[in-house]
């Protein structure tokens, strides 16, 4: 990375003048002192003249060694442990430096330099040197008299870790945060009655009702970006017992591209308290192959497609071409990451996937190395209704683009699906899962392409999803409706899905299915219940729970995986890959033919009974079903 050109403004430089006079005084100091140390305060007069002939010397050699190695560059407020080590390496050389020059020349006829000298010199610069910096930093960072009073909103902190550091340093050195904190709890029982940066460890999770009862607390920061959604939900609960509003940080996927910090304290949300552990990996390397690439994302403006993009925009890719065919949702994607300075990599269209001209055109011109395939209509009963567009947009647009890839020799390219696609019951799971075949089958030749597929179920806070709709209706005083009490779904947050499609994408050899590792299935019951509870109501007393009914085509537990679909590990614990008996492609081919004709003549039920002839096509399983599509809701559902 370059450095930045120094700042030489009037102000700047007069900054840097008064460090450089300060450090020359400091020097002399510590050269005087050794001598003073050496003789036991008692200077001969022929070392009195040493060092009035050698201290300008010293000083020229010191000052330019520090110089060198870019001491007035920063404030010394900002003086940190890494700085330390720099103070110690530039007392060591300039020392060396001095003893060279002063062993090989001496003005007039002045004694030798005696080496107690420069030794007591060598450690007495360090001392002033470093001392002086790190007491303006705690002097800068002690609070005035005033504010040693508690001021502003007195906090507990849940993690006395790194996170917790940061946040604790941040809220110390600026105190127009409006924070002081009160204590730390953390279940490491080393830490217990510590002090971390002066604030006390009072405790463990165990410890937190106690602490909330003894100590005013004005709000209590989960600062755990790893804890489980178990952890935080058990803090959460405690908290709204005592009646104390409760902060967190996000989650590992969601700091992946950022740094801690109190901007990023946010309220507790309900993916926050699922239950689930967070996925872990080591997210830069294994997205090393998207450093650098041209890299295309289809649907760019919806839920995933938005965290694709940021998140191969901060990965480091060279060019991010963004394609959806809604102009503001583009347009908002683009200014995002504009703000964030990637303003240089950035190629917007508006196109439609399933345009073949628009896209061979985007092909042609920006040479895409890696595509992710994204775009999608997802609403079950939006897509019962215009099977025509589930069709043409969901099947065929991946056959589309997976042609283009193949013939402008995209490296890799992935398919995000869904679990609608396993066993489908309605035109959006069967466009989907026809839309995998097309992958599977081309893998299945010699393409120098590498396909994949990525599929999973319920991505929390997608658009269309259950979170809005419950917080709707909470927002209304309820009735919140469930279709079964006994429903469960899997569920994963968008940064955490798309991690993991990135990673997957990563290792495809070619026509793969992967599937990704949702956790444990979470009740939607138990998901209406916590919304209600972090609302601040009481369920089943302030909001009323409705159970409606299952409605046609609607599972009660999610499948993740087809009846004749064989599952192994990969080297990626979260990631699995599904393999079945693969479809004969020109059966596949006719099939797709057959299903653009009816599509061009615009009556949806040929198109529909194509659409499964095609789902059948090269297995002659009858699998899939025919005729009409029987309607689903999404009420508890999340879609990617």
């Amino acid at each position: 990375m370059s450095r930045a050109p120094l700042n030489w403004s009037p102000r700047a430089f007069a900054h840097r003048a008064a460090q450089i006079a300060v450090d020359t005084g400091l020097v002399v100091a510590a050269y005087w002192l050794a001598f003073y140390f050496r003789f036991d305060g008692n200077v001969p007069g022929r070392y009195e003249r040493l060092f009035a002939a050698t201290v300008g010397i010293v000083v020229v050699i010191k000052l330019a060694t520090f110089v060198a190695m870019r001491f007035y560059t920063k404030w010394w407020r900002f003086t940190s442990l890494r700085d330390l080590q720099a103070i110690v390496l530039a007392a060591a050389v300039s020392s060396l430096l001095v003893t060279a020059v002063l062993s090989q020349w001496r003005p007039g006829d002045v004694v030798p330099i005696p080496r107690g000298v420069l030794l007591f010199d060598l450690v007495l610069t360090l001392t002033l040197i470093g001392g002086a910096r790190f007491a303006v930093r705690s002097v800068i960072e002690r609070p005035p008299r005033t504010e040693l009073v508690s001021s502003g909103r007195e906090v507990l902190i849940c993690g006395a870790g790194d996170a917790g550091n940061t946040l604790l340093r941040e809220m110390k050195r600026n105190r127009d945060l409006g924070y002081t904190p009160v204590g730390l709890i953390d279940d490491d029982p080393r830490k217990r009655r510590l002090r971390v940066q002066g604030t006390r460890v009072r405790g463990t999770r165990a410890d937190l009702p106690r602490v909330l009862r003894e100590v005013h607390v004005d709000e209590v920061i989960i600062a755990m970006p790893s804890a489980s959604g178990r952890t935080r939900q058990e803090i959460v609960e405690v908290c709204r017992q005592a009646g104390v509003k409760c902060t967190t940080l996000p989650g590992l996927p969601e700091l992946i591209t950022g740094e801690v910090g109190v901007s990023l304290l946010r309220e507790v949300r309900v993916e926050d308290v699922l239950g689930r552990a967070p996925v872990e990996i080591d997210f830069a390397r294994v997205a090393r192959y998207l450093n650098g690439r041209s890299v295309l994302v289809t649907g760019a403006g919806g839920s995933i497609g938005r965290e694709l993009c940021r998140q191969v925009a901060a990965i480091g890719a060279r060019r991010l071409v963004m394609v959806d065919h809604a102009e503001n949702n583009l347009f908002e994607i683009d200014m995002a990451l504009r703000e964030r300075g990637h303003a240089g990599m950035l190629v917007p269209v508006i196109a439609d996937c399933k345009d073949e001209v628009a896209m061979e055109r985007v092909f042609a011109t920006e040479r895409p190395e890696i595509v992710f395939h994204a775009a999608a209509y997802k609403h079950v009963p939006m897509m019962e209704l215009n099977p025509l567009q589930a069709v043409a947009n969901n099947a065929i647009g991946t056959s589309v683009l997976a042609n283009l890839s193949e013939r402008f020799g995209v490296d890799r390219f992935c398919l995000i699906s869904t679990d609608k696609a396993v066993e489908p019951k309605t035109v959006m799971g069967a466009s989907k899962a026809l839309a995998e075949r097309v992958i599977e089958a081309r893998g299945a030749g010699a393409s120098p392409t590498r396909f994949a597929a990525v599929r999973f179920g319920n991505v929390l806070g997608s658009s269309g999803s259950v979170l809005p709709i419950f917080q709707r209706q909470i927002e209304q005083g309820g009735p919140v409706t469930v279709t079964h009490a006994e429903m469960t779904r899997f569920f994963m947050t968008i940064p955490e899905a798309v991690q993991l499609v990135i990673e997957a994408t990563g290792i495809a050899d070619g026509g793969d299915i992967f599937v990704l590792e949702m956790g444990e299935p979470v009740r939607i019951m138990d998901l209406a219940e916590r919304m209600i509870e972090l609302s601040g109501h009481r369920p089943g007393q302030d909001i009323a729970i409705e159970v409606v009914g299952i409605r046609p085509g609607e599972k009660l537990h999610e499948e993740l995986f087809n009846v004749d679909e064989e599952v192994v590990s990969t080297r990626y614990g979260k990631i699995r890959r599904a393999t079945r008996p693969a479809f004969d492609p020109d059966e596949l081919h006719r099939g797709l033919a057959e299903l653009q004709r009816r599509v061009r003549t615009g009556r949806p039920e040929p198109v529909v009974d194509a659409l499964w002839a095609a789902l059948r096509g090269g297995r002659g399983d009858g699998a899939g079903g025919e005729g009409s599509i029987p309607h689903t809701s999404t009420t508890t559902e999340e879609r990617p």
